[in-house]
């Protein structure tokens, strides 16, 4: 996969499972890190670069990202090989490898959209759930991300938000000018539903 990457031009950022071979390499930013605790008693974090090539690499070796951690519990040291340039080791570690995380947990908010429920036995009715499920999912998120700010559900999954601040009851009716939506006096969120509602209406 990194050597596709390679031909490709694309840049890569990938978890190494550690191995002794690394483990020596990244020796003098291990013990930085154990020196470091040593005097604060606090935890602490060194990252640094080596270069380390894989019997399984065709390629020469490759730039490694390696993030040191010692504290109470003891060591923890983490390998990303990567090709992008001009970055500090601390920096590519935390913004962009795992970055990967929050990417993971937008996919599964997605997924708790009605996006997993394809057990259709034809594909384009499967393909048209997943396409709802991906414009239900912008709209709430932008309706997080902008409507939603300083706000009890400015963090809360798009789920969340459709479960306790949309899916309500309610009573509707209807003429020929105006739409009417009766909710309950009970409804806990009703303020912040009637402020979102007024934001919502084309000027």
């Amino acid at each position: 996969m990194i050597g596709q990457c390679e031909r490709h031009g694309v840049d890569y950022i990938v978890g190494l499972a550690g191995n002794p071979r690394l483990a020596k390499l990244a020796l003098d930013i291990d013990y930085e890190s154990a020196i470091r605790f040593e005097k604060t008693r606090e935890k602490q974090r060194v990252f640094g670069f080596i270069e380390y090539a894989a019997k399984s690499w065709k390629k020469r070796r490759r730039k490694v990202v390696v993030k040191s951690e010692t504290s109470w519990r003891g060591f923890n040291t983490r390998y990303v090989v990567t090709n992008l340039r001009g970055c500090s080791a601390e920096w590519l570690y935390d913004h962009r490898y795992c970055a990967r995380g929050e990417m993971e947990n937008r996919i599964k908010e997605q997924q708790l959209l009605f996006s997993d429920r394809t057990s259709c036995h034809q594909w384009w009715p499967n393909q048209y759930r997943l396409l709802l499920s991906g414009l239900a999912y912008l709209l709430l998120e932008r309706l997080r991300r902008i409507y939603l700010k300083r706000t009890a559900f400015a963090q809360a999954q798009v789920n969340t938000i459709r479960l306790k601040l949309l899916k309500i009851g309610a009573v509707i009716t209807r003429n020929t000018r105006t739409i009417r939506l009766m909710l309950s006096s009970q409804y806990p969120e009703q303020d912040l539903f009637l402020k979102l509602a007024s934001k919502l209406v084309p000027g």
